[in-house]
């Protein structure tokens, strides 16, 4: 239950449409939705309910709580969990149908030596130097070796470092992963590289893959200035819950740090703050309010900051801080980072709400 009134709202029907939009590009190769990170803020369980009802079997998240958070809601439906294993908790991935990452070569001989059946896909690492095994002739010992155990290897897959940039590393990795395909004994059903930059660029153009990993463009998002199509999906709310009238020189907030310079002016209190992803560093940004823009003052608190209105702003009107008039592109502007970032420090105290069709 949220009685505060500061929410995130998550657009579905333009969620599906990104859906849509990036299958057609690789198609007739399947989408892997990654919902890591509450689904890059998003809400893992809304976004996996909508996809699974456009047809979606297979989703990737980053940690095993993620993936028994997801499993807690459908029992069916395919998980990889891309990030780190231990090998005392291969025995959840066992009773919860939760396919793993081998990333090294201790977590595969692990594997070996487990008696129970376990589900897992191999990460080849082919230049980004994370996560994977660069080993051919360990690889090639590893799979033969498999194939004499209950467990499934159900894909292999690598990971850019670079899609949008440095077409000299993002060549040698797509090279790499073809030779490394080709010396294996035999090749599981699934088979990924591409990101979000990679699916829309050049996924048609990589010949040996059976699906493609969508993460941030799913969302509506990029990291490609050039990129079209995609509607984002959050919007991230809240409402004036009071108004301060102040007159010249007088402050407002923390440390004084604004001080009025006109004889009156009027500030609005919008209860979101940094303990709810709305960053310090939003300081001297600007909110849509009534489909206008207005300047933040004063510093950000914990769980509050300011707005200086005009007069036909009143108690209870909604604010979008980014997602509407002020991008989200534009927020990660001003804070020097990127878009994932933005969406995902949106904490776990703001509501996810699903946006109605109705709405406009």
């Amino acid at each position: 239950m949220s009685y505060r009134p500061t929410w995130a709202e998550i657009n579905i029907d333009a969620l599906v449409k990104n859906y849509h939009f990036v299958k057609q590009h690789v198609k007739p190769k399947d989408i892997i939705p990654v919902i890591k990170a509450n689904a890059y803020g998003h809400g893992a369980v809304m976004i996996m309910k909508a996809l699974i009802q456009e047809g979606v079997t297979l989703f990737a998240v980053s940690l095993l709580e993620e993936a028994l958070e997801l499993r807690a809601h459908d029992p069916h439906v395919e998980l990889l969990m891309m990030g780190p294993i231990l090998e005392q908790q291969f025995e959840y991935c066992h009773m919860h149908n939760i396919a793993f990452t081998v990333y090294d070569e201790a977590i595969a001989e692990a594997v070996l030596r487990f008696k129970k059946p376990l589900k897992c896909h191999l990460k080849i690492d082919t230049g980004m130097h994370r996560y994977g095994i660069s080993d051919e002739a360990f690889v090639i010992s590893w799979m033969e070796k498999m194939k004499d155990t209950e467990h499934d290897l159900v894909g292999i897959y690598s990971h850019f470092a670079t899609a949008n940039d440095r077409d000299e590393l993002f060549y040698h990795q797509v090279n790499r992963m073809e030779t490394f395909i080709h010396k294996l004994p035999y090749l599981p059903r699934v088979i990924h590289i591409s990101n979000s930059s990679a699916s829309l660029r050049y996924e048609k153009n990589i010949s040996y893959t059976t699906h493609t990993r969508l993460g941030i463009s799913l969302y509506g998002l990029s990291l490609d200035e050039d990129q079209t199509g995609l509607l984002p999906v959050m919007k991230l709310k809240t409402q004036i819950v009071t108004i301060k009238t102040v007159h010249r020189g007088e402050t407002v907030g923390y440390g004084a740090n604004y001080q009025a310079t006109d004889e009156v002016e009027h500030i609005a209190i919008l209860p979101i703050g940094y303990a709810d992803g709305w960053l310090r560093r939003n300081k001297g940004g600007a909110v849509e309010i009534n489909n206008k823009r207005y300047n933040l003052v004063g510093i950000i608190c914990m769980d509050a900051c300011f707005v200086k209105i005009d007069e036909t702003v009143k108690v209870g009107d909604d604010v979008t801080l980014f997602g509407g008039l002020i991008s989200t592109d534009e927020v990660a502007k001003r804070l020097e980072t990127i878009n994932y970032e933005v969406t995902c420090q949106v904490s776990y105290r703001v509501p996810r709400k699903r946006r109605k069709e109705s709405q406009t």
